[in-house]
């Protein structure tokens, strides 16, 4: 019980004391990068493992403390980020931008993000608003990648 409490805070980074869910993000940059080189296949399955843990630590967080989405929790920003990484190219840009969109998203909530964020219960309703913003930034940013390389814009990080 005490590793899921702390995994939900990754591992006393949700304590920081301002922007918790920014700084969860920020520690899940060297994963993310991680991961997109390995591959999207070794990058799903993680994110298929991960899922069903975050949910199962942020209940256990929510039980000890008492608690609902409390800002300590930030393995929901883990599971989120990773999501809107997967099956994109490993370049500083898309990390950027990945981060920026999915924290704008995150933070700003817009339908139907915020309305899982009040409805859903639970350790599931603390994880499925940034699951769901992982997989819009995910899609926003699949639109970006293609079209640059459409345009031959390889900067932005496009496939050849």
């Amino acid at each position: 019980m005490k590793f899921l409490v702390s995994f939900a805070t990754l591992f006393g980074v949700g304590r920081l004391p301002w922007a918790p869910g920014t700084w969860g993000t920020l520690a899940t940059l060297p994963l993310a990068a991680l991961l997109m080189w390995a591959g999207p296949f070794y990058h799903m399955g993680v994110c298929v493992f991960l899922l069903p843990v975050t949910v199962w630590a942020a209940e256990a967080y929510e039980r000890f403390h008492d608690t609902h989405d409390a800002s300590a929790i930030v393995v929901d920003e883990v599971i989120g980020f990773l999501i809107t990484m997967v099956w994109l190219p490993l370049t500083w840009q898309s990390l950027l931008l990945g981060f920026v969109l999915f924290r704008l998203l995150d933070v700003t909530k817009p339908f139907p993000i915020g309305y899982l964020d009040r409805k859903v219960p639970g350790g599931v309703g603390v994880i499925v608003d940034d699951v769901l913003a992982g997989i819009i930034a995910n899609l926003v940013l699949q639109i970006i990648f293609t079209k640059t390389a459409w345009l031959g814009i390889q900067s932005l990080g496009g496939v050849s």
